[in-house]
């Protein structure tokens, strides 16, 4: 029960200065959409996460940005797309640009809002070894996105949602998740 209560207390303090947004909230991210949310953070003592395209050239990396009123910066890039249809490995070996990045021992813990937390973006949640490689770390807390508003009629979002909440469990820390439906 001690600690249970200690998790709760733990996720009430990071909601309290954290908004955690969806895979995808903030669209392709450019200095425009930047310039907005801190606009309109500028009042409030509040950080903002969500995930947003980064794109470059070369592809694109899914992302997680933070925002808070003095700026913003990409805290996350997904190390684990989903194979085939986002991460294309041999588009490299053809010298083709397009799609997603695959940044497969990077970044496993993150801090955002003063916490050490372990990012998982959509198909991560499904796969042992970014969780894994993460809990090595001693995280705070797991935050997990997602977008499936193109499973509206599939199971999809329900099993990464039972997933996460296993990881949590399993590993006995806060979740915080935010799944566009």
């Amino acid at each position: 029960m001690a600690r249970s209560s200690r998790s709760l207390a733990g996720l009430q303090t990071l909601a309290s200065a954290l908004w955690c947004f969806p895979k995808s909230a903030f669209g392709l991210w450019t200095p425009t959409v930047a310039r907005f949310w801190i606009e309109n953070l500028r009042q409030d003592d509040l950080t903002v996460i969500g995930g947003a395209a980064v794109v470059d050239p070369d592809g694109y990396d899914n992302a997680l940005i933070e925002i808070d009123w003095t700026g913003t910066r990409v805290i996350y890039r997904q190390r684990m797309p989903v194979p085939l249809s986002m991460w294309q490995p041999w588009r490299a070996w053809l010298d083709a640009a397009g799609g997603a990045r695959a940044n497969l021992f990077q970044n496993p813990v993150v801090t955002a809002a003063g916490r050490k937390i372990v990012p998982l973006i959509c198909y991560e949640q499904l796969i042992v070894w970014p969780v894994l490689q993460s809990m090595l770390h001693q995280p705070d807390v797991i935050v997990a996105t997602s977008n499936a508003w193109w499973t509206a009629d599939a199971s999809i979002a329900a099993i990464q949602r039972a997933s996460a909440q296993a990881w949590a469990r399993l590993f006995d820390r806060p979740l915080v998740t935010a799944f566009n439906m």
